[in-house]
């Protein structure tokens, strides 16, 4: 989608509309809307808050949640595969007149001999599910529900696209063999976090080919699923750099081993700060105090020779901010990307433009291969976390892809 559809979609939503979206005047121009093209929702569950409440909630209720503009894509059937007590799904589906399926396949088929939706979204997040019992990975089932999807695909002779929530799958092997299926079947396909299309205050995008001498990301909240928004955060700024964006080695430290890793020049200070600067509400006081609970750094090592610091900094921050030192500058750039934490949690409102201009012409908003490594950094990552730290060497992470440029929520426009 070009910058002026980008406006386009903005000036629908108007400031009336979107009050919390809003963050900069929209220049006027002509509006056409286009149909909205069906889609079926496969979700693990449907509470209030969770994924599939503030993904398709906005293709059910508009970008607020409370009426008026939303998507151009309308709810053509949902899965659940579990049904809690808070559960949401029965009372939508009898307020909006969408069929609650009883399989994946029904939801793509609506009962009858074809596929009958424009596109499909997996929502593997929330429930009641294991988890792995060395690494304490969630063992959610996207590559299950992908499967499913693609057998639909491939019995009746279609596929369209597929938007996969977050990471793909808890561990690399089926993240691997989801990306080979959607290229084999030829799938338009995307998936990851909402914080690339996130407000970043100050803005910042880096310069195409710039060169990196240093980078570190603060993260908070649970090693695994916020480790992954950490990961994401970081990767679509530095993918614009010049060279290769692979992983080779990843290796982790926690408590005293984190200040064992800054004496061995692991991590910067100094970086730490300068991330810290951009955000609010910082906690005050030593920082080996705060930090020796509760508190991971993931130290990756990059194809090009780059060195990158992850610090799931919690009980020192609440929120996730990146710090990228170029070459040939004095100060390293810092951004915080800002999420809306409470209804209708407007950065998803900007994921699901991008899942629509996907669904609507076929072509990715940004490569899935991002998620692919980002994907595969969280599963090396929990491993060395389970083993004491120890360094994971990672050849199979050497994945290399061009980076589009799609706008975040607060990008500047230009003419």
């Amino acid at each position: 989608m070009s910058l002026i559809n980008r406006r386009t979609w903005l000036q629908q939503a108007s400031a009336a509309t979107l009050p919390c979206l809003m963050t900069q005047p929209v220049p006027a121009v002509g509006t056409t809307r286009r149909s909205k093209l069906p889609v079926a929702a496969i979700v693990t569950e449907y509470t209030p808050n969770s994924h599939a409440d503030v993904l398709v909630g906005k293709i059910l209720e508009g970008f607020q949640q409370q009426g008026g503009v939303g998507p151009d894509l309308k709810l053509a059937a949902l899965y659940t595969d579990q049904v809690p007590a808070r559960d949401m799904s029965r009372s939508l589906s009898l307020k909006y007149k969408f069929p609650l399926a009883g399989t994946i396949e029904e939801a793509i088929t609506l009962g009858t001999d074809q596929v009958q939706v424009a596109g499909v979204l997996i929502v593997g997040e929330h429930g009641n599910y294991p988890f792995t019992p060395d690494t304490k990975q969630h063992m959610y089932p996207r590559k299950q529900f992908f499967d499913e999807i693609t057998a639909t695909f491939k019995k009746y002779g279609k596929s369209v696209p597929v938007y996969n929530d977050k990471h793909m799958g808890y561990r690399w092997e089926d993240a691997k063999a989801m990306y080979d299926t959607s290229l084999k079947m030829n799938i338009p396909m995307m998936a990851g976090s909402s914080l690339p299309v996130a407000w970043r205050k100050p803005s910042l995008t880096l310069p195409e080919n710039c060169e990196i001498e240093s980078v570190l990301t603060i993260g908070r909240g649970n090693f695994e699923a916020h480790g992954f928004h950490s990961l994401e955060a970081q990767q679509c700024l530095i993918e614009h750099r010049k060279g290769p964006v692979g992983v080779t080695a990843v290796e982790t430290a926690q408590g005293q081993q984190i200040w064992k890793a800054g004496r061995e020049g692991k991590w910067d200070r100094a970086m730490l700060q300068a991330a810290l600067d951009v955000i609010p509400n910082v906690a005050k006081g030593d920082w080996e105090e705060i930090l020796k609970d509760d508190s991971a750094f993931y130290f990756l090592e990059h194809q090009d020779g780059l060195k990158s610091t992850i610090a799931m900094a919690n009980r020192l921050s609440r929120h996730y901010a990146v710090a990228v030192k170029l070459k040939g500058e004095d100060k390293p750039r810092a951004t915080w990307f800002k999420l809306e934490l409470k209804p209708p949690f407007g950065h998803f409102a900007y994921l699901l433009q991008a899942i629509e201009h996907m669904i609507h012409t076929g072509e990715p908003a940004y490569p899935v291969e991002r998620t692919l490594l980002t994907t595969g950094i969280l599963d090396a990552v929990m491993h060395s976390l389970a083993a004491d730290g120890k360094r994971i060497k990672t050849p199979h992470l050497a994945i290399d892809y061009k980076p589009t440029h799609w706008p975040y929520a607060n990008q500047p426009a230009h003419p």
